[in-house]
């Protein structure tokens, strides 16, 4: 998912984050697979934003090279003084790179089929925090149409640490609820059978991940 300043610019979809290669001044460079930039490229081949990097080191056609090649705009969204685009692979920021073949966290272990990343703005607290990014669980993964579903919604900080959520609003079809203290909201399954997203969003907050509801 890429989220940018003010609007979504890529939902989540499912993608291959295969080696590829990008133009970054008049050098070609070589990106490993499994890494946040890898992410970046497959999401671009399947209609999402393009982007633009500099290299900060000196890559080459070997990926081993591309640990400093940084992003600076997606779609229309560049850089701003401390703000600006960063990522996350499920709920934790990156400490490296998004082509470290280190892997995001730079302990030698790159991107697993099932990890969520997150492409997003940073606007950069005088804590030197982004915003957080939000993350949603409802109770139940199949329900009866016009069934009660329990959704509770936290927010993950830069390090991974959830707190609950109060004030998201929850979405489900047409039918929307707002999280209390401890982060839940209870909203109407749809009346149709069918498979439908649940969804949270918060102001000032990064949208959660849609989740699967399937009614009936």
């Amino acid at each position: 998912m890429l989220v940018g300043r003010t609007a979504t610019l890529f939902a989540p979809a499912r993608v291959s984050a295969r080696a590829g290669r990008l133009r970054v001044g008049r050098r070609v460079c070589a990106v490993a697979a499994n890494t946040p930039l890898a992410v970046l490229i497959a999401a671009r081949r399947l209609g999402g934003p393009a982007f633009r990097t500099r290299d900060y080191g000196h890559c080459t056609r070997s990926a081993r090279n591309g640990g400093s090649l940084f992003v600076y705009q997606v779609g229309p969204d560049r850089n701003r003084g401390r703000d600006g685009w960063v990522y996350k692979v499920d709920g934790h920021i990156g400490t490296t790179g998004a082509a470290d073949p280190a892997g995001p966290l730079g302990d030698g272990r790159r991107l697993r089929g099932g990890q969520r990343v997150v492409w997003f703005w940073c606007t950069l607290s005088a804590r030197e925090t982004c915003q957080p990014t939000l993350e949603l669980a409802p109770s139940a993964a199949r329900v009866g149409p016009g069934s009660p579903v329990r959704v509770v919604v936290r927010a993950d900080d830069d390090l991974g640490r959830r707190r609950p959520q109060p004030g998201a609003v929850v979405s489900l079809g047409t039918a929307t609820a707002v999280t209390a203290g401890d982060g839940s909201a209870t909203v109407t399954a749809p009346p149709a059978a069918g498979a439908y997203l649940i969804r949270a969003r918060a102001a000032g907050l990064v949208d959660a991940f849609p989740e699967e509801l399937r009614v009936g």
